[in-house]
């Protein structure tokens, strides 16, 4: 595979983009490309298959997008029902939902017709746009293997196929099915494949689809981040969760990452009772409560995302300004895409790991894979560093008062006045959690197959309350976000003494 180097002084519009797309880019306030862009799009532009390496955050998506839009611009090849021009696979709904945010106005300019499709959500809108012709499929593997399953979508036609955070596909196991879906593209087909690293699965997909490659590396994961600070806090079991509100307490975006869905459900809790608004982000949610709680997110209602490795990658929400390990990743690749939800495009970020005494030896281990060399402190939740790693004012909100769909959801056996069960035994908006969902990121929702059998929300239609399971518990809080900041709810700003006092 060849490999070249960038010329960094060059302009979209010098390396090839056409102008219809290069003034979309203006209008965002998009003039300069970033290394990665620049270094594949000569080539990609060019029809060249291309390997693009670059750790989350380094612009990839633009990298593909551009010639993906360009090429079927150029082809001027009429769209056919089922049969998209392009495609786009990616590992997560939401990275998909973010890259068809990126693509849409660039789409428009073209006046090319796109598409997403993935699990969680009714199957029945995606096969009427799908008949009706889509130029540009952006899609997870999954539900889209069931499309083609069920003769709803044909891949015979396209032009050119994009593979990105391919690493990230190979660790979950996505491999069988990526294969199957690439298997069916035409063998002509132009191929860009983005990855943060290249492993041995990464390694099977690019010597098997690519047809001599130009590979170029720019930014990979292991690549240091020179405005990203690394922290690891030794602390008591018992101070876990003190340090956590102080730090999320503090003005700025911050993502929290748990290693399992039921600890990410109840480490929200533990926040809000804490008093520090927070949403969760998981595979036990229904995919409505996936896109609520990622939105009051990124539009600043609630400045705290507790999330499993779901998030650690395709999730961009700019001025994320700290990341903590609530619970130390299993192995460095999760830890260095964790990290990069902060310190993205030039700007600055802190990562923090939470560790006990007997994590230590794991957390050392771990660190050094990585490549990185931490600082570690032992702190309780009086230790003045932490005003360092989450600077400014910390300002609490003060917990609801369960309300009666709360206290009834807890005791389903319960009636109101009238002597009927009162609410449908599930609260909010009654998401429901899909039981068929696998692992912790990036799986099949239960509902991916079939469609929601509720309509989009997940809803029961009975009225009639019934014993939940724990786990239907949980995913009631998720469907309820704490009030966004700025709500009715009461506020209070506390010294860090008078946080401590109050706000555990």
């Amino acid at each position: 595979m060849a490999a070249r180097r960038p010329n960094t002084t060059l302009s979209f519009a010098e390396l090839g983009v056409p102008q219809a797309l290069t003034a979309v880019l203006a209008d965002q306030g998009i003039s300069t490309p970033f290394p990665i862009q620049t270094a594949t799009l000569p080539d990609s532009l060019a029809g060249r298959d291309v390997l693009g390496r670059g750790r989350t955050g380094s612009g990839k998506t633009y990298a593909f997008l551009l010639p993906v839009l360009s090429r079927l611009a150029a082809s001027g090849t009429p769209r056919r029902p089922g049969r998209p021009r392009a495609l786009i696979l990616a590992p997560t709904r939401e990275l998909a939902g973010q890259i068809t945010e990126s693509l849409a106005p660039l789409a428009k300019a073209l006046r090319l017709r796109t598409l997403t499709v993935f699990g969680g959500v009714a199957a029945r809108p995606q096969i009427n746009a799908l008949r009706a012709g889509v130029d540009i499929l952006v899609a997870c593997p999954g539900r889209l293997a069931d499309h083609m399953g069920e003769g709803h979508a044909n891949l015979d036609a396209v032009e050119v196929t994009v593979l990105d955070e391919a690493d990230h596909m190979a660790d979950l196991g996505f491999l069988p099915v990526v294969r199957k879906l690439l298997d069916t593209t035409p063998k002509g087909g132009q191929r860009l494949l983005f990855s943060a690293t290249l492993d041995s699965g990464v390694d099977t997909l690019v010597r098997r689809y690519l047809s001599n490659p130009v590979t170029h590396s720019v930014d990979s994961a292991q690549s240091p981040v020179d405005a990203m600070t690394h922290h690891v806090l030794q602390v008591r079991a018992e101070h876990r969760l003190p340090v956590l509100a102080d730090l999320t307490a503090a003005p700025g975006r911050t993502v929290v990452f748990t290693r399992t869905k039921r600890g990410a459900t109840k480490l929200t809790k533990q926040l809000i009772a804490s008093g520090v608004p927070a949403v969760e982000l998981h595979g036990n949610l229904g995919q409505s409560a996936r896109t609520r709680n990622l939105g009051a997110f990124a539009e600043g209602r609630v400045r705290t995302l507790v999330a499993t490795d779901i998030a650690a990658r395709g999730i961009h929400v700019d001025d994320v300004t700290l990341v903590v390990h609530a619970d130390p990743p299993m192995e460095h690749k999760a830890y260095l895409h964790r990290s990069g939800r902060t310190a993205r495009a030039g700007a600055a970020g802190t990562v923090v790991t939470l560790m006990t005494a007997d994590q230590a030896a794991d957390v050392r281990d771990l660190t050094r894979k990585a490549g990185i060399k931490p600082r570690l402190t032992h702190v309780t939740p009086e230790h003045s560093l932490l005003a360092e790693l989450a600077v400014g004012e910390r300002s609490y909100v003060t917990p609801p008062v369960p309300s009666a769909i709360t206290d009834t959801a807890r005791n389903p056996g319960r009636r109101n006045g009238s002597g009927q069960r009162a609410g449908a035994g599930r609260g909010g908006s009654g998401s429901r959690a899909g039981a068929g969902e696998r692992g912790v990121s990036g799986e099949r929702a239960g509902a991916e197959r079939g469609g929601s059998r509720r309509g989009g929300s997940g809803q029961r239609s009975g009225a009639a309350a019934k014993p939940r399971t724990r786990a239907g518990k949980e995913a009631d809080t998720a469907a309820r976000p704490p009030a966004p900041t700025g709500s009715a709810a009461t506020f209070s700003s506390r010294s860090r003494a008078g946080s401590r006092r109050g706000g555990r």
